[in-house]
């Protein structure tokens, strides 16, 4: 081992045992050594993955030898107060965690801190209005018209499209109270995960109150009071993408009888980098936004490490720094990579000469601008994620004075100060962001070799990530995995894996993909499932109840019976007042009424049906079937865009799936859009939003003509114009795609489904179509 990683070892330990924080490692390690001795995926991230000490004790994965991390980050004498050690958990069963510890340690010597919540956007409008002595219908209509809080939606000039009168003198003293109110502290609530543990009772410290949730107790306090007190505290958090990995180790094991855990999974497959390098991350931990997407392709990453910078760098405090675009001209070569000293080339080396992690700029401070360790950590802390702004401006005379007086130029001195106030915002520390690349390698590894159990477990781990069930299951298909419906006679809760068909195993949609239904009656469906179900009534008799069995007719799930969806819900509500067991002997609750001929549901009108009662569709895509009128506008499909060349004008359009207004874009705001070929990203400026912002906000299928941007793989479409098409859905309830209407029938013993013509009836439906199926898109503010 290198002479220079021996001493900092002995630096660290004898740091550790000066400071005498022994019993808080063992405290952390004996929660991580319960949770694995259960089974329960976890991973330590933060300050705390710069320890030697937690890299042995195996709290953390990252050596902190191999990536040479701050040790400053982590601990220093100037600080009298305990490291801070974040471990993640699934986040399905951290509250088995959480409980061993209150068992451990007593509800009279451990609890969760509390959080202030703060009155933001629309809750500090609705209470205002409410106060003010608004009506429901009114107060909804302000409430939905917010995007974001600027000086023209106070003054009242952007509500006039929901049909108020901006010079409405009591409207203007809503919107004033509103701008007063925001902030103001609303209720106290539980913390993400911080836990204190006392040697003493905690009454005797702090008040404590019982939480909401059972088994659960609370300090009054916050996470802030408890750091300026020096109270000790430990971050049990929950992380979605743990619960993804371990249940897909669990399919890996239980399919393909290969057992991985996070250090065993291979490592540096070209395989893997190249899946990245084309944007293919979808259901990906981390990597899977917009944002991140439209960067993989530039930075082609082609190790781990370049991993590690690819979760830092698309985040606010290197975009505000300006460093993105230097490190990808340097990385790609267009520009020299240069170190103004000797010292800064052993700091910024593998980020050629850039600043992009929180450590970096810690170092910075301490070698060229004479800060000592402790006046680092100030300045670290001042870029601390959620602070408020501006602290860093603080530290510019001491940082320009001391670069400048060590022989770097002010020209140079301040734009590394310019790089690190836009930490401010937020500046990943490099060992959180190297915690996070292996997630990342890990879950894109399992999605490049087993698309199959990667969809799985991502849809038995939902609510969680980016993208809803119907993205991840149409990139399934794309990557030649076959996903089949639910079926009372075959699902189980959770989606599972079924026989071999193609390359991968193909996958069965689970109960639990059906809205409003509980895992209960499916426990009782699945109990009395000793033989296939021949009639309905018998999974009555067996305790489901009656509204289950309609929601299970409403997701077209009795094809393995011979009933379409409409002949199930007849079926299901002709037992509604039947008493249980009234058809014992019977095959159908209909043998006691006259035959009726019922008409078939149109493919559009099962594929409306199955976003209503399941929010997928396994039939067809809701835009392919008004395709034929977006074609006669001149609209391609979204994955012709790449057979066009830069700067040509296209027409496109698809259901809107997200709408993103980032504070460092500018006002640009990007949108993302779905139709049955694929996605298309959309760049709209501030001004064009203001010009179409009832067209952007309202529609649920949106179209757009702009100019096409390529870059490499790279492809947006700025846009000049939008047309608000959702009127073209309310018409899929009536709407075929030929003469005969489109039903589905069982094909073969595999299960599969095939479309067949039959005669075309009078089309009665028993409830109207909710178009609300088709969202206008997740809005991140």
């Amino acid at each position: 081992m290198p002479e220079k990683v021996v001493t900092a070892i002995e630096h660290e330990l004898k740091f550790v045992a000066e400071m005498d924080y022994a019993a808080y490692f063992l405290t952390v390690y004996d929660i991580v050594r319960f949770a694995r001795e259960r089974g329960i995926l976890c991973q330590g991230r933060g300050s705390a993955a710069n320890s030697t000490v937690c890299f042995c004790l195996g709290i953390t994965s990252v050596d902190p030898t191999k990536f040479d991390l701050l040790f400053e980050r982590f601990i220093s004498s100037a600080r009298n107060e305990p490291p801070d050690i974040d471990v993640d958990f699934e986040h399905e069963r951290r509250e088995e965690v959480i409980q061993y510890i209150y068992q451990k340690y007593g509800r009279d010597r451990s609890a969760i801190v509390a959080t202030v919540t703060q009155l933001h956007q629309k809750g500090a409008v609705r209470d205002v209005a409410k106060a003010m002595g608004m009506s429901v219908d009114a107060i909804n209509k302000l409430s939905s018209s917010i995007w974001e809080f600027t000086d023209e939606w106070f003054e009242g000039k952007r509500i006039s499209d929901q049909g108020f009168n901006a010079n409405d003198p009591h409207l203007l003293k809503v919107l004033d109270l509103t701008r007063q109110f925001m902030g103001f502290p609303r209720q106290l609530g539980q913390h993400t995960g911080g836990f204190v543990i006392t040697q003493g009772k905690i009454t005797d410290l702090c008040p404590i109150i019982n939480a909401r949730m059972e088994d659960r107790t609370n300090i009054e306090w916050n996470k802030d009071d408890i750091d300026t007190l020096g109270f000790l505290k430990i971050d049990v958090l929950a992380l979605g993408m743990l619960t993804c990995i371990r249940k897909g180790f669990d399919l890996l094991k239980d399919h393909y009888g290969k057992t991985y855990t996070l250090a065993t999974v291979p490592q540096d497959d070209p395989a893997v980098y190249e899946m990245i390098s084309h944007a293919d991350t979808i259901g990906v931990f981390q990597i899977e936004s917009r944002a991140q997407q439209s960067m993989l392709p530039r930075l082609r990453p082609e190790n781990f490490y370049d991993l590690v910078i690819e979760v830092a760098i698309v985040r606010p405090g290197p975009i505000q720094g300006d460093m993105v675009h230097p490190y990808l001209r340097r990385r790609n070569g267009e520009e020299p990579v240069e170190y103004p000293s000797k010292e800064l080339e052993d700091i910024l080396g593998r980020t050629l000469g850039v600043p992009l992690f929180q450590d970096q700029a810690m170092k910075i401070a301490i070698v060229a601008a004479g800060f000592t360790p402790a006046e680092a950590d100030k300045l670290r802390r001042s870029m601390a994620t959620f602070k408020l702004s501006g602290l860093v401006t603080q530290f510019e005379k001491k940082l320009i004075d001391g670069m400048t007086g060590r022989g770097y130029t002010e020209e140079y001195a301040r734009r590394i100060f310019k790089q690190l106030e836009g930490f401010g915002s937020y500046g990943f520390p490099e060992s959180h962001a190297a915690s996070f690349a292996l997630l990342v390698y890990v879950s894109s590894w399992m999605k490049c070799y087993y698309p199959d159990v990667f969809a799985t477990a991502l849809l038995n781990s939902q609510p969680m990530g980016f993208y809803q069930p119907s993205q991840i299951v149409i990139d399934a298909q794309k990557h030649g995995v076959k996903v089949r419906p639910v079926d009372v006679n075959i699902s189980k809760w959770d989606n599972t894996l079924e026989e071999p068909e193609g390359k991968y195993r193909a996958v069965r949609l689970g109960f639990r993909q059906v809205k409003g239904l509980s895992e209960q009656d499916v426990a009782a469906l699945i109990a009395g499932r000793t033989e296939p179900y021949t009639a309905i009534h018998f999974m009555r008799d067996v305790g489901v109840s009656q509204g289950a069995l309609e929601r299970l007719a409403d997701a077209d799930a009795f094809r393995s019976m011979g009933m379409d969806r409409r002949k199930a819900m007849w079926e299901a509500s002709a037992l509604s007042d039947r008493p249980m067991g009234a058809f014992k002997g019977q095959q159908s609750a209909s043998e006691f009424e006259a035959p009726v001929e019922l008409p078939k549901l149109s493919l559009s009108e099962h594929v409306v049906q199955d976003y209503m009662s399941t929010s997928l569709s396994l039939k067809a895509h809701p835009v392919s079937f008004v395709r034929g009128e977006l074609a006669a506008k001149r609209a391609v499909p979204t994955a012709d865009l790449s057979k066009f060349r830069d700067g040509n004008f296209v027409r496109v359009a698809g259901l809107v799936l997200v709408r993103q207004r980032p504070g460092t874009a500018g006002g640009v705001c990007f949108i993302t859009i779905e139709d049955e070929s694929g996605v298309a990203n959309l760049v709209v400026f501030q001004s064009l939003f203001e010009k179409f912002r009832k067209e952007i906000l309202r529609s649920r299928l949106l179209m757009v003509e702009g100019k096409l941007q390529i870059e490499g793989e790279v492809i947006h479409v700025v846009v000049r114009r939008c047309y608000d098409m959702s009127s073209l859905l309310r018409q899929l309830n009536q709407k075929d795609e030929d003469p005969d209407v489109m039903t589905l029938s069982r094909a073969d013993e595999k299960d599969e489904y095939v479309s067949q013509s039959v005669n075309r009836k009078t089309q009665v439906r028993k409830k109207p179509v909710q178009l609300e199926i088709f969202p206008s898109g997740r809005n991140f503010h």
